[in-house]
């Protein structure tokens, strides 16, 4: 039994050597598929004697807050360790890599959405529907700055992104377009949502780290804007623009524009239909 334990232990430091080299040498890590493919998102731990009494639920959650705390850039296996005042091979034992972790936090995320009822579905308006996803979407990509970039790196196929797929789809099938657009159609409208979501969730983490509010710093950054030759003129032509488009704060103007280019996408999804 003691020669066991020894050999897990000296299995799980290596591991956690292997997992820092990694995250100091990105790109010798080999191609990897996904951890929801690897039948290791179901595994809980590696068997009795799980140390420090953490769970992957723990880990993941933790994982989350270290990231909306101090962004994907800082974040590493060690400095979760830390956060959660376990060695890092500790960590290990839950999972095998950092990108597993990602991965799973990642889904974690996603499960915040708040999806329509889809036994209610049919019964209401496609747009209604639409708007809703791509509303609480957008809300997601901001609260998580973090979130875009993975959404892009990892094949996204945990159970709370897939549920948000397939509300997207039940909800595009009902526009009545033809099977062969229905992805285009969602290319559309959540491929605008995510680089909207994108910067505007950029936008604030400047924000927060200049200390100012939105309203302040947005001033201040026109009033800089003014002050450099290249960018003077550009910004007098489009004074009008940014007026007639109203709204007295930041979110204010920038509700709006979303909302308004939202609706221009579903008035686009609708004329496609009537056009057969």
């Amino acid at each position: 039994m003691e020669q066991a334990e020894q050999s897990e232990r000296a299995e799980q430091g290596e591991r956690a050597e292997q997992g820092e080299r990694a995250e100091q040498a990105p790109g010798r890590r080999p191609v990897r598929s996904s951890v929801w493919l690897e039948g290791k998102a179901r595994r809980g731990g590696r068997g009795g004697g799980q140390p420090s009494g953490l769970d992957r639920d723990r880990i993941t959650a933790a994982t989350v807050r270290l990231l909306d705390a101090e962004g994907l850039a800082r974040f590493s296996m060690r400095r979760l360790a830390a956060e959660l005042n376990v060695t890092a091979m500790s960590v290990y034992w839950y999972v095998d890599t950092k990108d597993d972790l990602l991965e799973l936090a990642l889904d974690a995320a996603f499960g915040e959405l708040r999806l329509p009822d889809p036994d209610a579905g049919d019964a209401k308006d496609w747009r209604d529907g639409l708007r809703t996803l791509a509303a609480e979407y957008r809300a997601l990509l901001v609260r998580h700055p973090w979130l875009s970039p993975l959404a892009g790196r990892y094949f996204n196929i945990g159970p709370n992104s897939l549920a948000f797929s397939r509300q997207v789809q039940r909800v595009v099938r009902r526009t009545g377009l033809p099977a062969h657009r229905v992805t285009g159609a969602i290319s559309a409208v959540f491929q605008f949502v995510y680089g909207y979501g994108t910067i505007e969730g950029h936008f604030l983490a400047r924000v927060a780290d200049a200390g100012v509010g939105p309203d302040d710093y947005f001033r201040q950054a026109m009033s800089a804007a003014d002050e450099a030759p290249d960018a003077a003129d550009v910004i007098q032509e489009s004074r009008d623009l940014m007026a007639a488009r109203g709204g007295d704060t930041v979110a204010e103007m920038m509700d709006r524009d979303f909302t308004f280019a939202l609706d221009l996408l579903v008035a686009g999804i609708e004329a496609m239909v009537e056009r057969g």
